[in-house]
């Protein structure tokens, strides 16, 4: 055993009340509200032995500081605290109970020593009696496993019992303050594993995301699509107006491009005859980062055979209602301090109405150049008339669109894969549908025609961002394509939207950053 320290019981522990610089009061939360002496733990100082002479330093090292490899059968803490709410104080249960988690807060009085336990479902009081548990050796962070009886402590406080506890892994680094929490943005997004540590909001909105997924997958599969994978290396990029991130293969002796969308493999497999398709993955564009943007974003999207954009509407409102109600237990979230119902059916608007309602529409270049800088707009960065009127739009009227809104009826220029309108050639049935001000995703009527679309891709070829050709896809479409619907749906902005959330980088584990 290391100089300084004692055997403790099998199975137990030993707090040792230890100087921690950089530590307030206020990191530890007194949970019985009575004056109480605060110890705080620090691995880097020294130890005192039972005689009150400090020891020499424990070597952190040590195969006696190996905690064990597995702690098996264990219960979520939301489970035990539900199970210690309807007890009368200073009751408990007979039955045994194991938990894990992180040491986030300590107290002492006399013999009890009160430490709040922290697992991804929430917090616990433990109640350690060291003349049941033996002498605690645990500092703030560690990782501690327990076992004991569901109780509640004198003043009310559903607690656990503890039986015995033993130190699974032992905390090197001084915590944040664990009252406030991690509050500076730039830390919370460069060291994730501390934003999620100390803030329990954080903990909360990831498990909102993964919760938002799952459903998501859920309603899909019910609606008899199959979640597939497509390539995220390719050899032509292609299913959005974006510029890609390069790479290269030695091996092939080829440049590959990150996927900038999943449109065009997801269409071949409509081809191939899947019928109903989805998959939710990574895409990658080199362009700007803004509250709305990253270089890579999670989305989601789906085909589906023998449908058209009307039933697409209807699909969106639909699965995202549905979503809503399963993660929040209701269709109304507040986003941006406003409240927003996202129960169907959405209003619509023409894409063309939503223009002319600010005297914007217009087909002439210079002209609606010109109505753009009269109202103050930098048009510097639009090169021609789709970037034009794609700006009118995103300055105008998307910031307004707070109330779910299905806008349709896109210009021909603006949508390289959407089949024309029957009333006019010169739109096309596409939407995009916005919430919060902000657009969620966009969908067409697919082009299934071969000669169409590669009439489509020579026109876009004259547009400073046009899409790019993809003969390979042409040629799949010359085997015939049934009429199809699909649709993209951002899901790190749904995520904003339903956890209130007014930037992306909050919803995004590991966002990138720049470089300091």
């Amino acid at each position: 055993m290391p100089a300084g320290s004692r055997r403790a019981k099998p199975g137990s522990a030993r707090l040792t009340p230890l100087a921690a610089p950089g530590f307030g009061l206020a990191a530890w939360s007194c949970v019985e509200h009575c004056p109480a002496r605060l110890a705080l733990a620090s691995l880097a100082s020294a130890a005192p032995s039972t005689s009150g002479r400090v020891g020499r330093r424990v070597d952190l090292d040590s195969r006696a500081m190996a905690g064990p490899k597995r702690f098996p059968d264990r219960d979520e803490i939301a489970d035990v605290r539900a199970a210690a709410e309807p007890l009368d104080p200073g009751a408990e249960l007979e039955e045994i109970k194991r938990l894990a988690g992180r040491v986030m807060a300590r107290r002492e009085m006399g013999k009890l020593v009160f430490l709040d336990l922290v697992d991804r479902s929430g917090r616990l009081q433990l109640l350690c009696d060291t003349a049941r548990t033996g002498e605690l050796d645990v500092h703030l962070g560690d990782l501690v496993g327990v076992s004991g009886r569901p109780a509640k402590s004198r003043r009310g406080e559903p607690s656990l019992a503890v039986d015995e506890l033993t130190v699974l892994a032992r905390n090197r680094s001084p915590l944040p303050d664990t009252f406030h929490g991690v509050t500076d943005q730039e830390t919370r997004y460069r060291k994730r594993y501390l934003d999620l540590l100390m803030n329990d909001d954080a903990r909360e909105l990831f498990l909102l995301r993964a919760r938002v997924v799952s459903a998501i997958r859920r309603y899909l599969d019910e609606e008899g699509f199959v979640e597939v994978e497509t390539p995220i290396l390719q050899p032509r990029y292609g299913g959005a107006f974006a510029r890609p991130f390069v790479t290269r293969s030695e091996e092939l002796d080829a440049d590959l491009y990150l996927r900038i969308a999943t449109e065009l493999y997801l269409k071949r497999l409509i081809v191939g005859g899947l019928e109903r398709v989805y998959e939710i993955g990574k895409d990658f564009r080199n362009e700007s980062v803004s509250y709305k943007h990253q270089p890579e974003f999670t989305m989601l999207e789906w085909y589906e055979a023998y449908a058209d954009y009307t039933d697409t509407m209807a699909r969106i409102e639909a699965l995202v209602e549905r979503v809503a109600v399963e993660v929040l237990g209701t269709t109304t979230t507040r986003f941006r301090a406003q409240e927003i119902d996202l129960r169907a059916p959405w209003a619509r608007l023409r894409f063309v109405d939503a223009l002319e309602a600010h005297e914007l529409w217009t087909r002439d270049e210079a002209e609606l150049r010109a109505a753009l800088q009269a109202r103050g707009v930098d048009t510097g960065a639009d090169q021609d008339w789709p970037q034009l009127v794609d700006h009118a739009f995103s300055h105008f009227v998307e910031p307004a669109l707070v109330a779910p809104t299905i806008v349709h009826d896109y210009p021909l220029e603006l949508s390289p894969f959407a089949r024309g309108t029957e009333e006019d050639p010169k739109l096309t049935e596409r939407f995009e549908y916005f919430a919060g001000g902000m657009e969620l995703g966009n969908a067409f009527t697919e082009i299934n025609d071969a000669a169409e679309q590669q009439a489509r891709f020579d026109e876009q070829s004259e547009h400073v961002a046009g899409e790019r050709g993809d003969p390979d896809y042409v040629e799949a479409l010359s085997y015939g394509m049934p009429p199809t619907g699909g649709l993209g749906l951002g899901i790190d902005r749904l995520t904003m939207l339903l956890g209130g959330r007014e930037t992306i980088r909050d919803v995004i584990l590991f966002p990138a950053l720049r470089g300091r």
